[in-house]
């Protein structure tokens, strides 16, 4: 008797290649995603205002639950920015409630009001800002300032 051959071939296999035509389609979501979850905020400010100095610095750790108002001179007059836009200190109780109201709760909880003011402000003007910001339950103000270097005499 002779050995049976066999009818069955191994056939070699190959590693299929990748399919890259769905690539694109993924790298733009991606990049939608971020576009979207990314909150890229900066104002433009429009008061004249010089940064004071001080030595106990620290950074702010949440900057999406951050409001910020700048006291500076534009002209003569000493001016109140609120974000982007002037406003009268009897109007900063509303537009915190508004800008409060935008906010997603946590935010709203945590919301820090960034004080920067010119150098020079007349402490009046700060006291009628911290008023309008107890009015409207604004208690977290953290004051802007540079850091003084060593050897700095200022």
């Amino acid at each position: 008797m002779r050995p049976m051959q066999s009818k069955f071939h191994t056939k070699r296999h190959n590693v299929p290649s990748l399919n890259m035509a769905s690539m694109p389609d993924l790298i733009f979501t991606v990049l939608f995603f971020f576009m979207i979850v990314t909150h890229m905020r900066s104002d433009e400010v429009k008061v004249r205002y010089e940064v004071p100095k001080g030595t106990e610095m620290r950074k702010l750790t949440n900057k999406s639950a951050v409001v910020n108002i700048y006291i500076g001179r534009m002209g003569e007059d000493w001016r109140v920015q609120l974000n982007g836009d002037l406003v009268a200190v009897k109007d900063i109780p509303a537009r915190i409630e508004n800008l409060r109201a935008a906010m997603s709760p946590e935010n709203a909880e945590h919301l820090t009001v960034s004080l920067r003011a010119d150098r020079h402000t007349p402490m009046g003007i700060i006291s009628d800002v911290k008023q309008a910001l107890q009015q409207s339950y604004a208690l977290r103000i953290n004051y802007s300032a540079t850091e003084i270097k060593q050897g700095d005499n200022e």
